[in-house]
C-alpha cells in the first residue's frame, strides 16, 4: 500500500486594508457579523451577542456594544486597522468611566508597547468589575485561498494581581471560598481535556455557582453545586422581567428536551419570577470529597451540553414555526405580492438562522 506525502501550503500575511479599506464601513460591520463576532469572543473567553453599533457613550461612539450572554455585563469594542494612539486610548478610559461593569475589548493592527502597558496598569487599578482587554488583529492566507483572521491577546486582565491586592487589603478568598474555586477550576480543566463546547477561557467561580453563556441575552447556563447539602445540579437560568413567554415557549418542548437529556427535568419559578429554571437535580453526592470529582465533572459536564444542545434546538424550532407564519401570512396575499414577499421571508428565515 502508497501512501501519499501530504503537500503543504505556505502562510503569507495580508495587508489589513486590502480586506477592509475603512473601519466605519469594513471593518467594523465585518466584525458585527455573528461568525465573527463568536470568533472574538472564543478569543477572550467571552459568549458575545452584538446590542448596537456605534454606540453613544459620553463624548464618543464606540464601534460596537455587546452583552456577555453569560452574565448580562456589557463588552465595549473599539477598533483600529492602524497602530494604536492616543486618541482610542483616551476613548477606552472614557467607556470604561461610563459604565458601572464592562469589559473594554481594544483591536488594533499593531500595538505600541506603552499602550500595551497603559492597558496593564489599567486592569491593575481598576475594580474588578471593570476589565480591558487588548488584541492585536491580523490576516492570512496560504496561496490563493480566501483570507483568515487571527485575534492574538496582548493586554489581559490580571487577575493574579488582583487577587494579591485582595490580600493585602484583608479580602482574600475565605477557607470555603477557595475550596469552591478549586472545584470549579478542575471542571474547567476537565472541559478543555475533553474538548467541551463550554470550554473557554474563564475564571473559575468563588461560588456555589457558575455561568456559561447561551449566545442569547436572557438566558445562560449554571452549574450548581450543593457542598454542604450533598446534590450537583445543571440548569437553564431564564430571565422573565418581560413575562413568562420565553420559559413557557420552552416548557412546551418539554418531551424533547428530556430525551436530549436523558433523564426528567424539572421547570421551577422563583418567588418573584423574575427568574425561572429549567433543572437536572442529582442528589446524594459529597462535593466535599475530592475523590468523587472526576464523576461530578463528567455528569455536569455532560448535562450542560445536553441542555445548550436542547435551548439551541428550541431557539431553531422557534425560528421555523415564526417562518412558517410570516409565510402563511404572506400567501394571503395577492399572487405575484404573495411570490414576492414568500421569497423575502424564506431569505430573511436563513439569514436568521
Amino acid at each position: 500500500m502508497t501512501t501519499t506525502e501530504p503537500t503543504f501550503g505556505q502562510l503569507e500575511p495580508v495587508e489589513l486594508r486590502t480586506a477592509w479599506e475603512r473601519e466605519d464601513s469594513h471593518f467594523t460591520p465585518w466584525l458585527a457579523e455573528k461568525d465573527n463576532l463568536h470568533l472574538l469572543g472564543r478569543t477572550v473567553g467571552l459568549d458575545l451577542e452584538l446590542q448596537a453599533q456605534e454606540q453613544s457613550v459620553g463624548l464618543f461612539r464606540a464601534d460596537l456594544l455587546c452583552k456577555d450572554t453569560s452574565d448580562g455585563s456589557f463588552v465595549l469594542i473599539e477598533n483600529q486597522i492602524e497602530r494604536t494612539d492616543h486618541t482610542h486610548l483616551g476613548q477606552v478610559i472614557t467607556y470604561a468611566a461610563g459604565l458601572d461593569a464592562v469589559t473594554v475589548v481594544w483591536i488594533a493592527k499593531r500595538f505600541t508597547e506603552e499602550h500595551r502597558a497603559a492597558l496593564d496598569w489599567l486592569n491593575e487599578v481598576s475594580h474588578e468589575n471593570i476589565r480591558f482587554f487588548g488584541l492585536e488583529v491580523e490576516l492570512w492566507r496560504i496561496g490563493e485561498s480566501p483570507v483568515a483572521p487571527k485575534f492574538n491577546v496582548v493586554a489581559k486582565p490580571n487577575n493574579w494581581s488582583k487577587r494579591v491586592r485582595e490580600v493585602a487589603t484583608g479580602g482574600a478568598s475565605t477557607g470555603h471560598q477557595s475550596f469552591r474555586q478549586e472545584f470549579w477550576a478542575g471542571f474547567l480543566n476537565h472541559l478543555e481535556v475533553e474538548g467541551s463546547s463550554l470550554s473557554r477561557n474563564r475564571t473559575p467561580s468563588r461560588d456555589h455557582w457558575m455561568n456559561w453563556g447561551v449566545g442569547k441575552t436572557g438566558f445562560h447556563l449554571a452549574g450548581v453545586v450543593g457542598f454542604r447539602d450533598g446534590y450537583i445540579m445543571a440548569e437553564l437560568v431564564v430571565d422573565c422581567a418581560d413575562g413568562p413567554g420565553p420559559f413557557e415557549s420552552l416548557r412546551r418542548d418539554d418531551e424533547r428536551i428530556r430525551q436530549e437529556l436523558g433523564c426528567a427535568i424539572s421547570w421551577d419559578y422563583s418567588d418573584d419570577r423574575r427568574h425561572n429554571y429549567a433543572r437536572v437535580r442529582r442528589e446524594g453526592v459529597d462535593p466535599m470529597d475530592r475523590n468523587q470529582w472526576p464523576d461530578l465533572f463528567s455528569w455536569l459536564k455532560e448535562k450542560l451540553e445536553a441542555l445548550d444542545r436542547a435551548f439551541r434546538g428550541a431557539r431553531r424550532s422557534d425560528r421555523g414555526a415564526d417562518l412558517v407564519s410570516r409565510i402563511g401570512r404572506c400567501l394571503h396575499q395577492p399572487a405575484g405580492l404573495a411570490a414576492t414577499e414568500v421569497v423575502e421571508e424564506l431569505g430573511r428565515g436563513i439569514d436568521a438562522g
